[in-house]
């Protein structure tokens, strides 16, 4: 199945007081940056970076990398509405699309192989911890495609997963799955888990 990567970057890091979680160092480099270079390094077919709020200094932390950018306008609106701007302008011949956030330090490019490995038609593919906490990021099959396409607000693509549980198919995962860093405190509480 061809699948594309939507990385989620568009949103204003409005808890970071006055920093951009994006832009944060990763085994020195943008957290933006790491994460692209693993969807690149993927078995996905494109990778595509919703872009909008720091626009100009997050694009130019993707500088050099083929990927393709698709611009929100109305990122201040929610997560939705980037899911759905990224959702119109996937490619005709994508049969899968894995949303990622942008913010997640711990997805790897043996993670991300996993899924597209595991894509089905139909299928929604979300990661569950041991525990059975659900995380991110998850795939969706081209059926799927024009409800997500109409995610709207800060709910993402919760609304698509919870009207389609007959098909969702659960991937067991590592915590990783679930960190992502919306605060300073947060960044520093990883740091000092992980050595950065």
């Amino acid at each position: 199945m061809n699948t594309t990567i939507m990385l989620l970057a568009a949103g204003g890091s409005t808890r970071m007081r006055g920093a951009d979680k994006l832009l944060q160092k990763v085994d020195g480099l943008p957290l933006l940056t790491r994460n692209a270079r693993i969807a690149l390094s993927s078995d996905a077919t494109e990778t595509i970076v919703i872009l909008g709020a720091n626009r100009a200094a997050r694009e130019a932390a993707l500088d050099d990398l083929p990927i393709r950018f698709v611009v929100n306008e109305d990122w201040h609106a929610g997560m939705g509405t980037s899911i759905a701007v990224g959702t119109a302008a996937l490619a005709d011949d994508a049969d899968a699309v894995i949303v990622m956030l942008a913010d997640m330090p711990d997805i790897g490019v043996d993670f991300l192989n996993r899924f597209i490995a595991s894509a089905r038609p139909g299928a929604i593919l979300q990661p569950v911890t041991k525990d059975g906490k659900r995380g991110n990021p998850v795939l969706f099959s081209r059926i799927h495609f024009p409800s997500l396409a109409m995610s709207s607000g800060d709910e993402g693509a919760r609304r698509v997963i919870d009207a389609n549980r007959d098909s969702v198919i659960p991937v067991p995962a590592e915590s990783g799955v679930l960190t992502d860093l919306d605060t300073p405190e947060a960044w520093s509480a990883w740091r000092s888990r992980n050595g950065h």
